[in-house]
């Protein structure tokens, strides 16, 4: 399994293409729910992901102070296969870039309200009460 971090200006067409094919594949047809992905953050973020051979396994997105939040924030969170822990190493990578490129000391989520127990594990602490977002009920976390 392959780390790769990159900087939207530095992914390949081809990269950037299996991202959105696999964003869409989770968000849109998996959740049956209809939104905005493409949302104008992309250009700005590091796109964190785990590949093997045949292609994105784990997918998250990072983003610096002030594009979503005031603290630098991870989303877009997915992975293709469950429960072989890939989830847990992709949101160890982005809290790390999130630190190392954008210098953060806090990290917030709006994570969907089944995942809250997952963001726990890795340090995240509800701040929000529960709230809809395209639909689905989530809550916002931060990592300090």
């Amino acid at each position: 399994m392959e780390l790769v971090v990159k900087h939207f200006k530095a992914l390949s067409l081809e990269e950037l293409y299996e991202i959105l094919r696999v964003r869409a594949a989770v968000f849109v047809v998996e959740q049956t729910c209809v939104y905005q992905d493409l949302d104008e953050k992309d250009q700005s973020a590091y796109h964190v992901f785990l590949k093997d051979d045949k292609g994105i396994k784990a997918y998250l997105r990072v983003l610096d102070k002030g594009v979503s939040y005031e603290e630098a924030s991870i989303g877009r969170v997915l992975t293709v296969d469950r429960g072989c822990g890939l989830g847990e190493k992709i949101v160890t990578e982005g809290i790390k870039v999130a630190k190392e490129k954008f210098q953060a000391d806090r990290i917030r989520i709006s994570a969907q309200l089944y995942a809250k127990g997952f963001y726990e594990k890795a340090g995240f602490k509800q701040v929000s009460d529960e709230y809809l977002e395209d639909g689905i009920v989530h809550v916002a976390m931060v990592l300090e």
